[in-house]
């Protein structure tokens, strides 16, 4: 089997569509020798933040001497982003193996087993490749939701849930007392919780859960806290802080003062997984913990590409995919880029809720493209167009993300301080990234997770 070979197969399994449950995980992960089960794991589920909380958690743990594994999605141009170990990406040889061992299980399996969706299959991948290579930490990022996301069959040393919105509605509830049950799924008895502020709704049903689990729970803003200092371009620092003791002059090169949570978040997922587990002396030692933290990469969340040919003039790129993500972005816009003039390139999801995305946005921009990625569930440009009109706004439309970066670069370029932001959903940065430079195999097909 080739690596186009197995890329196809894997990316087959869409047409199952995504089925959240357990039991097809389960049984999937049984014929292969149940390898979550030899997992060290931090686990983190949320709407917002969860894979920038995951990526610093994991630097932080690499930082203290600790070979780690990370699982993440989606991906933006390449599937062996969605798996790295030390920062290291899984192989295209390590892809193909795993692909082509799974499916000879599955087809040997003592009983027949359902087809799996693309993300049960991803899912068992990353489980078999991080046991594979001997990680002491894998850190988890739920792929939607939490009690039914295929990465749940965990029992981890600590799970995470960052900030909760409305997203994956379709999915996940109609209300956010619904979607937060779903997010706090992953609460395992006695098993410690570390959560972001939440709105009241959200807040009691996560509390009501650890209770009903007995659940250690460690609320940001309560029992612990940041102070930030600066926030720029170039990252957030701050303070952390907890009852008997604080941490200061933290940075990470994340930028945007929403960060100041999630790197919170991971702070303290950190010191409960190292402390509790047995695995770092008490008191912890603090310098791998500031290193971790500054060292750590997360790409397409307020990425800066400076601007130099043929890229003139500069680009910023982020993933802001629903309306809490929109806000914290026109938020970062209105602080560090208040000087800049904006030409918005935006390519959205149909099912999203798009007067919310497009409402923090547009009032910030001096010019509009919206376009489409090559994705079924793209709304159509005109349609977008048609919003933003609504709203007062007039805009220009493009068929393809490539025409659109292209377009907005010459009108960035005659403005005296022009700049290009991209945003909206992840498939609109991977088709973005690819055009601004970097490879994929087999094209950008991405799953909705």
């Amino acid at each position: 089997m080739s690596y186009s070979d197995a890329i196809g197969y894997l990316y087959g399994l869409q047409k199952h569509g995504i089925k959240l449950g357990l039991d097809k995980t389960e049984r999937i992960l049984s014929v292969i020798g149940d390898p979550h089960r030899r997992l060290r794991a931090v686990h983190v589920a949320g709407t917002n933040g969860k894979g920038s909380t995951a990526a610093m958690t994991a630097s932080i743990l690499r930082a203290y001497g600790f070979k780690v594994g990370l699982f993440t999605s989606p991906h933006l141009v390449s599937f062996t982003e969605r798996m790295t170990i030390d920062g290291r990406k899984i192989s295209e040889a390590e892809v193909v193996e795993l692909t082509g061992e799974i499916r000879s299980a599955l087809r040997h399996a003592p009983a027949p087993l359902p087809d799996p969706t693309f993300f049960e299959f991803v899912t068992a991948m990353a489980f078999l490749h991080f046991t594979r290579n001997s990680v002491d930490w894998a850190v988890m990022e739920v792929g939607m939701g939490g009690r039914l996301d295929a990465t749940n069959v965990l029992t981890p040393a600590v799970s995470v849930i960052t900030k909760i919105g409305m997203d994956h509605k379709e999915f996940l509830g109609t209300t956010l007392v619904e979607i937060a049950r779903e997010k706090a799924g992953i609460i395992k008895p006695g098993i410690p919780v570390v959560t972001a502020p939440q709105e009241p709704e959200a807040e009691a049903v996560i509390a009501g859960a650890a209770r009903h689990a007995s659940a250690p729970l460690f609320t940001c803003g309560r029992d612990f806290s940041g102070a930030l200092r600066s926030s720029s371009l170039t990252g957030i620092t701050f303070d952390y802080r907890e009852s008997l003791h604080g941490i200061t002059g933290l940075h990470t090169p994340l930028a945007g003062e929403h960060q100041l949570v999630n790197a919170c978040l991971a702070v303290k997922a950190s010191m409960i997984a190292l402390l509790e587990t047995g695995q770092a002396p008490r008191p912890l030692p603090l310098d791998p913990l500031k290193k971790g933290l500054a060292a750590t990469e997360w790409r397409g969340r307020l990425e800066w590409i400076e601007g130099a040919p043929p890229i003139l003039p500069p680009i910023l790129i982020d993933g802001a995919h629903n309306a809490d993500a929109a806000r914290a972005l026109a938020r970062f816009i209105q602080g560090a880029l208040s000087d800049r003039e904006i030409v918005l390139v935006m390519g959205v999801m149909a099912d999203k809720d798009i007067p919310a995305l497009l409402t923090p946005l547009l009032p910030l921009a001096a010019e509009i493209v919206f376009t489409a990625p090559d994705y079924g569930r793209a709304a159509a440009p005109s349609q977008l167009a048609a919003y933003a009109l609504e709203l007062g706004y007039a805009s220009a439309t493009a068929p393809s993300v490539r025409e659109a970066i292209e377009l907005a670069k010459r009108s960035a370029a005659a403005r005296k301080s022009g700049l290009v932001l991209i945003t909206g959903s992840f498939y609109t940065i991977g088709e973005a990234k690819e055009a601004l430079g970097e490879t994929a195999v087999l094209g950008t097909l991405r799953e909705s997770l």
